[in-house]
């Protein structure tokens, strides 16, 4: 859904059934907590569930595909803005257009060029898995990040469902939402409870796109 139909129900959204990311048990509903997201400019209120396992206990927060881990702007804008600059275009007409300050366009693109390798090595090996062909990397490990993530986002796009999601919304369903974050701890779901684990990149190599 939208992120103003989102917002708009408040308390009441509705969740389908989730599975822990821990040990694959069942979640069920355990409060929740509001948060604020940007979407196009402008600052909405959200309430984020969260889900209790009641097979380990564990508690998970259930972001909505348009959201990215401690970060305000929505999936869709991060994406976009990633896209931008790493086919050319300037990080403050980039952020203008956003509705962002230049400043977090910069930390975007910066911690994408840190978790690149990663994003890379995983979506390919994703597109492969459900599939596609094998990728030839390009020079820039940006770029190859770029391909990887669109490759993989062509061969989901064929099952089920995921079409209607969008591509920058199925990247953060993969890694549950953290294209951003500094590590990535939770294994990449992509299909009910059946688990994908991308392989660790190799050190060397590449450099940054």
């Amino acid at each position: 859904m939208s992120v103003e139909t989102y917002a708009a129900a408040g308390r009441r959204i509705a969740l389908p059934a989730a599975a822990c990311p821990s040990c694959g048990g069942h979640l069920a509903a355990w409060s929740g907590y509001w948060r604020f997201v940007r979407d196009r400019g402008e600052c909405v209120r959200i309430f984020v569930r969260r889900g209790r396992c009641r097979s380990c206990g564990i508690t998970q927060a259930l972001l909505p595909a348009f959201l990215a881990r401690n970060r305000l702007d929505t999936t869709e804008a991060i994406g976009a803005a990633i896209e931008a600059v790493v086919h050319g275009r300037g990080m403050r007409p980039v952020a203008e257009a956003l509705g962002a300050p230049h400043t977090t366009v910069r930390g975007w693109i910066r911690r994408f060029a840190t978790s690149a390798r990663r994003l890379a090595t995983g979506f390919s090996a994703l597109a492969v898995e459900l599939g596609g062909a094998a990728l030839l990397p390009p020079a820039s490990t940006g770029d190859w990040a770029l391909l990887a993530i669109r490759a993989a986002w062509r061969q989901a796009s064929a099952l089920p469902g995921w079409l209607a999601v969008g591509c920058w919304r199925f990247v953060s369903c993969v890694c549950g939402g953290s294209l951003l974050a500094a590590n990535t701890n939770s294994p990449w779901f992509f299909v009910g409870r059946r688990r994908f684990m991308p392989p660790a990149p190799r050190a060397g190599g590449r450099g940054g796109g």
